[in-house]
């Protein structure tokens, strides 16, 4: 049942953080399994390129060599981004575990809009948005 009851601005400070935290929490885990497809139209891209390069022509080089791994590392994430995803090999049905992801946190913007506005749920997105690309421009170690 939907709380109609007036908030004071302690109790929507308090609902405001929990969303937040739900919005993160709930989109980390969609982007660990979303992130991969994004990737795939990239790596895809970088896979042309770079086997266009004349470098790559040689199949003795040390270049074709990388040009090649990258080009399994990419497919290997790749299904396991599908297996991840999707319950069928057809790629028709989403897996329940993922379908559940989904569906949560469709409800969790919805919350933010019960309780807010969809103008909250922009600036959580944009608030998670900087937070993401902070946390890649940081971290050292990742190749």
């Amino acid at each position: 049942m939907a709380h109609t009851l007036p908030l004071t601005q302690k109790e929507q400070d308090l609902i405001r953080r929990y969303l937040v935290w739900c919005y993160k929490t709930g989109k980390e885990e969609l982007d660990k399994t979303d992130r991969y497809f994004t990737q795939a139209v990239v790596d895809d891209y970088l896979t042309e390129r770079l086997k266009s390069l004349p470098e790559y022509e040689d199949r003795r080089t040390s270049f074709y060599k990388s040009v090649e791994d990258f080009v399994q590392y990419a497919r290997e994430k790749k299904a396991k981004a599908v297996e991840k995803k999707f319950a069928d090999p057809a790629q028709t049905a989403l897996h329940p575990d993922y379908q559940y992801l989904k569906a949560r946190f469709a409800a969790i913007e919805q919350a933010i809009c019960h309780f807010f506005d969809q103008k909250e749920v922009e600036r959580i997105a944009a608030l998670y948005e900087k937070e993401m690309t902070e946390r890649i421009l940081k971290a050292e170690g990742h190749t």
